[in-house]
């Protein structure tokens, strides 16, 4: 993906298996996604992706993936989140890029982040797809919210690794991406515990996370591989996706736009900027409009975000 500005359209242009910040593995009913990000590819100009932090262009990709094991790859049954670098799982969300961003920018990026994350709970809900988190490493800010949307988190008990959300002391802002509340009312750490998590930029590791209920297990480093794939096997046994199930290819988007709209093969967005709407129009495929069925169908959308755009 190229660099971008503000006002520029931000786009979903990378192909399945092409990308920069992830690694993906698929061994039978277990896939493993490794976050390696790439610091020099920052979505926009005037920050480094260090540390593993993450922009909107990590998170389209994270997207992009989620979605290709969804529907080509229906046999995997566990996603196992982890990072391909050592001792270090992710440092959050960028705080450079959201430094240079205009608020409309950070508004969206937060929005897509966590909507990404609601994503792999309903899939975890209602498709059966499971996700383990295996923090490899220091695990702050947005790289725990990751791990809390996932079902089962292992983090590795080498005397240094810790989880943490500390926005609120280093940052004075609340975590803004689920971090609160599935701290609170999907794990059900106790509110005096969670406060004292919150506050504290120095998270909690080994055996107080456990504990506190911050994470599942965790494990020595010696022993983390075993315990994380016993743990996906686990997840496995309890999804209901079938072993044998037949994936789609998801093909790249054939997409032109111009001032009108976005115009795809079988969808058109056209925009009144005026009236802040977006129509619809979806068109059916030929072979469907020989066997009678409805062509198209014409819906219109009230859009109300500003700034950046995703299409």
């Amino acid at each position: 993906m190229p660099e971008v500005k503000d006002a520029e359209l931000v786009t979903f242009d990378a192909a399945s298996g092409e990308y920069r910040h992830w690694r993906l593995v698929i061994d039978g009913r277990i896939a493993t996604l490794a976050m390696n990000v790439n610091e020099d590819y920052g979505l926009k100009p005037g920050y480094k992706l260090k540390l593993n932090s993450y922009d909107l262009g990590v998170d389209i990709e994270l997207q992009l993936i989620l979605q290709s094991i969804r529907f080509e790859h229906p046999e995997v049954a566990c996603v196992v989140l982890t990072s391909a670098r050592e001792r270090m799982f992710c440092a959050g969300a960028n705080i450079y890029m959201l430094g240079t961003s205009t608020h409309a920018w950070k508004v969206n990026f937060c929005k897509f982040t966590n909507e990404t994350r609601d994503g792999m709970e309903d899939s975890s809900r209602h498709d059966g797809l499971k996700f383990l988190a295996a923090l490899n490493g220091t695990t702050a800010g947005g790289g725990y919210e990751l791990a809390l949307a996932c079902d089962d988190i292992v983090l590795i008990d080498d005397r240094s690794s810790a989880v943490s959300l500390p926005e609120v002391p280093l940052l004075g802002v609340l975590p803004g991406t689920g971090g609160l509340t599935r701290v609170v009312d999907k794990r059900k750490v106790r509110r005096d515990l969670a406060d004292l998590f919150c506050t504290n930029p120095d998270g909690v590791k080994g055996e107080r996370a456990k504990e506190w209920g911050l994470v599942d297990e965790i494990a020595p480093p010696a022993k983390f591989p075993e315990v994380v794939r016993a743990r996906a096997e686990k997840l496995v046994a309890t999804s209901t996706r079938p072993s044998d199930a037949q994936g789609i290819k998801l093909n790249p988007l054939q997409r032109t736009s111009d001032d009108a709209g976005y115009h795809y093969k079988y969808v058109d967005v056209t925009f009144d900027r005026g009236a802040r709407t977006a129509t619809l129009l979806v068109r059916a495929p030929e072979g469907a409009r020989k066997r009678g069925r409805d062509p198209c169908c014409r819906r219109s959308v009230v859009g109300a975000a500003n700034g950046a755009r995703t299409g």
